[in-house]
This record gives structure tokens, sequence and C-alpha cells, in this order.
């Protein structure tokens, strides 16, 4: 069975303030996967040495909107984030640009 391990990466302020700081970025990753299948993923992908991973579980959030025919609940799913933070010196390219 091959699980999907790196779903997405996250671009937002934040992740950017990170990359800039601590040269670590973001990923969305599988629920079910753990920090040395992370590491093993990222080093394998993009080349370059991971020094340490930290994960966390975000929980889904709900929200209430109004419509013509009443108020309705929805919500968002919880996912797991990672955030993997790599040796001095080395990069992710994660636009895409060559």
């Amino acid at each position: 069975m091959i699980k999907r391990i790196l779903i997405k990466p996250v671009i937002s302020e934040k992740s950017e303030q990170l990359r800039e700081k601590e040269n670590a970025y973001t990923f969305i990753v599988n629920k079910k996967v753990n920090k040395i299948e992370i590491k093993k993923e990222v080093e394998r992908k993009y080349g370059v040495t991971v020094e340490s991973v930290r994960t966390m579980i975000v929980p889904g959030k709900t929200s209430l909107k109004a419509t013509r025919s009443g108020y309705v609940k929805s919500r968002t799913s919880p996912y797991k984030k990672a955030i993997v933070k790599v040796a001095e010196g080395e990069e992710i390219d994660i636009y895409g640009e060559a």
C-alpha cells in the first residue's frame, strides 16, 4: 500500500516568515505518518538535509452561515501540519521556479 506522505506545501505569511528566519518549511501531511517518514520523504523528494521536524494536528473549525432558508452549520476537516527545518544554506523550491 502506497500512501501519499506530503500533500501540499503551506504558503502563507506566517510560513514565509518561518522560511526566512529559521529556514523552515511548512507542509500539510497525511495524518497517519510520523516524523521519521516525513523527514525521509522531504530528503528524497527535494534533495536537502532535514535537521528537525515538528508536527501538529490542526483541529477542524465550525462556522455558521445565514442563508434565505435559515442558518447553515458547516465544519472544516482537521489536518496534520509539519514544519520541516532544513540545514543552513539549503533551500526547497516550493514555487517550482527554474
